[in-house]
């Protein structure tokens, strides 16, 4: 393969672009401890992996245009955003069950972006981080990538109106799946709230009230370990979730 062949760089600038917008956004790759020359020579080693077998398949050189990379990079990012919808679940989950448990106070440093969040989004952040890993998670990923040349060939125009209608329509899926892993932490401090009060109206001297903030915290630390086993058979379908989300958001990219 040579480097001034028609189409060559064209081809490796196009790719390098759309792989880029995946590990950008994408859950472990996009991380900020990984170093950048780890990732910029991980670019480079899947883009020049790939190209031999899109430059023998391409019909016709790609046309280098800001419209094109666009196309790109937006293809990357329904990649990795199909992958990084569950981790941000997880997250929300985790910020859900902290302000229902009385522990949203509680900071702690995000060793993935390196900022500041609640002890409980963290947790739930990397156990699905975990998870994922665990099923493989970045080999689909970079399965995901090989299998998009095929649904939407590089440098091939995208319905972007369709396409990022999608991806905002994702945004609220991940809130949905949020409040599913968020339920049941929600619904017994809820219940144990709800018979505070009731007790509280029963026998007032008994100063209920006292106890509620650290009841509320046991309550919900509790219920968190009893519906971790649940969670994580929850995400034991991830795979099929990953593949599915992946298909629709380059569907509608596609203009499918």
């Amino acid at each position: 393969m040579s480097p001034f062949a028609p189409g060559t760089l064209a081809m490796a600038g196009l790719l390098a672009t759309r792989i880029g917008g995946a590990l950008l956004i994408a859950p472990v790759f996009s991380a900020q401890p990984v170093p950048r020359m780890l990732r910029v020579t991980l670019l480079a080693l899947l883009t020049m992996t790939a190209l031999p077998a899109l430059l023998a398949g391409a019909a016709a050189p790609p046309v280098l245009s800001p419209a094109t990379f666009l196309a790109e990079m937006l293809v990357g990012f329904a990649i990795g955003m199909g992958a990084a919808v569950f981790v941000g679940a997880a997250e929300v989950a985790g910020d859900l069950i902290g302000v229902q448990s009385g522990l949203s106070g509680a900071a702690t440093l995000d060793p993935f972006t390196l900022a500041h969040t609640t002890a409980l989004a963290d947790f739930m952040k990397m156990l699905v981080v975990v998870l994922i890993l665990s099923l493989d998670g970045h080999i689909l990923i970079l399965e995901a990538l090989t299998a998009s040349t095929q649904l939407i060939p590089v440098g091939a125009g995208i319905a972007a109106e369709q396409g990022l209608a999608a991806l905002v329509a994702t945004g609220g899926r991940l809130f949905s799946i949020g409040v599913q892993i968020a339920a049941p932490v929600t619904a017994a401090v809820l219940v144990s709230n709800l018979a505070m009060g009731v007790l509280a109206r029963i026998a007032p001297q008994l100063q209920v009230f006292m106890l509620a903030y650290p009841l509320q915290i046991m309550v919900g630390l509790f219920t968190l370990a009893m519906a971790l086993p649940l969670i994580a058979t929850l995400f034991t379908d991830w795979p099929g979730h990953y593949r599915g989300l992946v298909t629709q958001l380059l569907e509608a990219l596609g203009g499918r």
